[in-house]
């Protein structure tokens, strides 16, 4: 007995020792502000910043919202992501109980009987037997609590990684549903657009029968009608095939989308504050991931360098036995056992040496992946900062060249209806004027997803 409380306690004290490096993040180049930011960092700090905010303030129609809400709950991958962190959790339950004794209990009972032989009498007997039993390997050198802090990385990596599939979920129902409301708005220009170039045709053919204009006229006042008319097919097909993908998007078969606020109703945040790049390390879920897979693999490092020492367990059992079950729980029938066993490798052909470097060659792997991903998550900022800002500089470009084109196609109506000027003049100035407003409404769509491209790149949408 004394034996057994001396390897307890010792087993206490050095249950303490744990092999392998403790993580330490490694060191990055952050730099002092995004490469694109033009607005005063002072001002900045006065707002809120946009990868903090929550995916429904960012965007206001209800009805994307309604959209999004049902992706996050619907989706395919999102279910798949939300399936992984229940596996993750699992997994570190198993992982952790490597660190406990294990105990069990069992009984049993069993009654032989054997005829009369040649040389043995004919007998009967009954045995019954009850027992405990326990048995740990100690984690004198921190194998299992290496382990389990590997499987708590890879089960914080794995909610990351969902919050990603979040993250990227929100931008594409949005982006999605952004390019739907900007189809549908080419297709209303396209309708308006035909209507009025049919009757304009109408009157042409008019002056023409009545000889004030010639058969070229006619025909050119054709092509604009049929111009219009191309695009609508076009952009019905167009429509029914993006309905179908956000309809995929949302985990559903695919089918109609309803709408909300029309692609030039949609508000965007008068300022886009984007913070420090510090504090874009805490917020991309991209990032965090890759932190918790280097903690991870760091970790796998204590448990290769702990196989190379020795493993000690302990076992015991205690129960009662005997012959006849009336005497199982009293009499001279208690019976008990313990032991302890030491293994220690001595040779393995080199296979300790190389899964410790295995390991490490892992763990370095990860350190560059996650620096990779710093750096990734630094350009894609900056990218999406200048696109943003572009966007709208060319978007009110664009709403500048519709106007004069707009007036262009009025101005050479009045031209030609006063017969100063051919109808070649108004074909092509009603052609610029189709083009232009078709264009601004491309304008204003590569506009919103400039600002959901930035919303995501700052580490925003996965807020719930």
């Amino acid at each position: 007995m004394k034996l057994c409380i001396l390897v307890l306690s010792a087993a206490a004290l050095l249950s303490g020792c744990t092999l392998g490096p403790n993580y330490q993040r490694p060191t990055v180049a952050v730099p002092g502000s995004y490469r694109g930011t033009v607005s005063d960092e002072a001002a900045q700090t006065q707002l809120t910043l946009l990868g903090d905010q929550k995916w429904w303030d960012i965007l206001r129609d209800e009805q994307l919202r309604m959209l999004i809400r049902t992706a996050l709950t619907q989706n395919y991958d999102s279910r798949i992501a939300a399936s992984r962190v229940l596996e993750a959790q699992a997994q570190l339950g198993i992982i952790r109980a490597d660190q406990f004794p294990a105990l069990g209990a069992g009984a049993g009972i069993a009654d032989v009987r054997e005829a009369q032989s040649k040389f043995l009498p004919a007998y009967e007997t009954s045995t019954g037997q009850a027992n405990l039993s326990a048995a740990w390997e100690l984690d004198f050198w921190g194998k299992y609590r290496r382990a389990t802090e590997a499987e708590r990385a890879n089960l914080v990596s794995s909610e990351w990684a969902r919050r990603e599939v979040a993250s990227t979920l929100v931008a594409n129902v949005a982006s999605a549903y952004f390019q739907l409301r900007a189809l549908d708005l080419e297709l209303e220009i396209s309708k308006r657009t035909l209507n009025s170039r049919q009757e304009s045709l109408r009157l042409t053919r008019i002056l023409a029968d009545g000889g004030s204009t010639s058969l070229l006229d006619v025909r050119q006042a054709e092509q604009l009608v049929f111009t219009a008319s191309a695009e609508i097919p076009a952009l019905e097909q167009q429509i029914e095939q993006q309905e179908n993908f956000l309809s995929i998007l949302l985990g559903q078969n695919p089918g109609d989308i309803p709408r909300g606020q029309t692609l030039t109703e949609q508000r965007q945040p008068p300022e886009i504050p984007p913070g420090l790049p510090s504090s874009l390390l805490e917020r991309r879920p991209d990032v965090q991931q890759a932190e918790a897979q280097l903690i991870a693999a760091n970790a796998e490092i204590g448990v290769a360098r702990a196989a190379y020492f020795p493993q000690i367990s302990l076992s015991g059992a205690g129960g009662f036995q005997s012959s006849a079950l009336s005497s199982l729980f009293s009499g001279p029938a208690g019976a008990w056992s313990f032991g302890a066993s030491l293994a220690q490798p001595i040779f393995t052909g080199g296979r300790l040496r190389s899964e410790l470097r295995l390991a490490e060659a892992r763990q370095q792997t990860a350190m560059l992946f996650y620096q990779q991903s710093i750096q990734g998550a630094f350009r894609s900022v900056s990218d999406a900062l200048v696109a943003y800002r572009k966007t709208r500089e060319f978007r009110a470009q664009q709403e500048l060249l519709f106007r004069s084109a707009q007036d262009a196609a009025r101005l050479s109506h009045m031209r030609y209806t006063g017969g100063v000027t051919g109808y070649l003049e108004v074909l092509t100035n009603e052609t610029n004027a189709f083009s232009a407003e078709l264009g601004l409404a491309q304008a204003q769509l590569n506009e919103l997803l400039a600002l959901v491209q930035l919303y995501q790149a700052l580490g925003g949408g996965w807020q719930q």
